[in-house]
């Protein structure tokens, strides 16, 4: 049995911002067309697929197993299983983590993973109704007004507070934010996502080929000058990313297989780890999950070329580089500098379930940019989780 794990290719849509160029196209929608690119892409015909598997990380907009729906839109045959996630923003990560365990005990030959979210498209909740009312005012639930709903705090408010617990002040959040911005525009503009973004024909505006969310007139000055955001002492719109639609793929197999298809593999899936913390503990957490993924692949984290933490807040990279380091400033300054290179989500955008995915396939490429060796992908999600994954090129 061949327990080499490969990714073949990585697709993704653009991302867009709540209510905007994508707002039209269903998550499953999004999801459908991204599968068909990266079969088309990589040669495999729909047929051949052992399971599909796709993370969604806010299942009400998508209605019922949206993975089951995403199969039969492309084509992929009645009898192949299908298995939605749902882990809130970690749910595209797992998905590539489930693949990774199926396929290294032989139970499918190729799979793929991946995630969908349509922001725009999720529906008020009004609860209590069903059976109706004969007298009194009927409330809407917003579920885009994302709070605990086990504590019922605002994760602005609390990722906000435990920032400021581990040293990250509101002005180095705009500074990364800045900084996520600039490093998207510059690694566009030299080509760097023309493999990942799957231009896309959306009626009335063309072809969109680029993520919504990014501002090349982005400033630290109009960075500060944004108000906090639901009472949180550090978090703003400017240094958090926005509510967005978009989905992402990719096409896992055994190492002996691609060699059989004659593919050369993007990169290999060394290991993946799942944490849970408190219910507080979202921001470094992708800290801790990447080096318990590290030490299950038997390496250090002075072995990463590259390091992918998804910016479901700017805090999160900062936070959890800095729990990694430990005390090492010099260490610290290292992790940062090869952290989220070609900008992140407080720019590209966060469409929970797709995020995941997302940045294994952005440390995939920037990895054998970087001419191989080790790199870690990392996100938060779901009050209190992780999961990381480390890739070798």
């Amino acid at each position: 049995m061949d327990h080499n794990v490969v990714i073949i290719d990585a697709v993704r849509t653009p991302f867009g911002k709540f209510g905007g160029r994508l707002r039209e196209h269903s998550a499953v929608e999004l999801g459908a067309l991204a599968v068909k690119a990266l079969l088309a892409r990589a040669g495999i015909r729909p047929e051949e697929l052992s399971e599909t598997i796709f993370g969604c990380g806010i299942i009400d907009a998508s209605t019922a197993v949206p993975a089951r729906q995403i199969n039969f839109k492309v084509g992929i045959p009645a009898t192949t299983p299908s298995l939605t996630v749902d882990r809130a923003c970690c749910s595209s990560m797992t998905a590539i983590g489930l693949a990774l365990m199926k396929l290294r005990l032989g139970e499918a030959s190729v799979i793929v993973a991946g995630g969908i979210e349509s922001c725009s498209q999720t529906p008020f909740l009004m609860r209590g109704t069903r059976w109706g009312r004969k007298l009194g005012d009927f409330s809407v639930e917003d579920p885009m007004h994302v709070r605990n709903p086990i504590t019922g705090l605002a994760l602005t408010v609390v990722t906000g507070e435990k920032a400021l617990e581990y040293g990250v002040p509101r002005e180095m959040q705009d500074e990364w934010s800045y900084q996520s911005h600039r490093k998207y525009f510059a690694a566009y503009d030299a080509g760097v996502y023309e493999r990942e973004i799957l231009p896309l024909e959306v009626e009335g505006h063309g072809v969109v080929a680029l993520d919504e969310g990014p501002r090349r007139d982005t400033s630290l000055e109009r960075l500060a000058a944004l108000p906090t955001a639901y009472g949180s002492p550090t978090v703003t719109a400017g240094n958090a990313p926005g509510l967005n639609d978009g989905a992402s793929a990719v096409i896992l197999m055994s190492r002996e297989e691609a060699a059989r298809r004659g593919l050369t593999p993007l990169a290999e899936v060394i290991a993946y780890a799942q944490l849970s913390g408190d219910l507080e503990s979202s921001v470094y957490m992708p800290g801790h999950a990447i080096v318990a993924a590290a030490k299950k692949a038997g390496i250090g984290l002075r072995d990463l070329k590259c390091i992918e933490i998804n910016e479901a807040f700017a805090a999160m990279p900062l936070v959890s580089t800095k729990i990694m380091a430990g005390d090492d400033a010099a260490e610290l300054a290292r992790l940062r500098s090869m952290t989220n290179v070609n900008g992140g989500s407080v720019a590209i955008g966060h469409p929970p379930g797709a995020s995941g995915a997302r940045v294994v396939m952005a440390a995939a490429r920037e990895l054998r940019r970087r001419g191989g060796g080790y790199a870690a992908a990392g996100i938060c999600g779901g009050f209190g989780q992780a999961d990381a994954v480390i890739l070798k090129a």
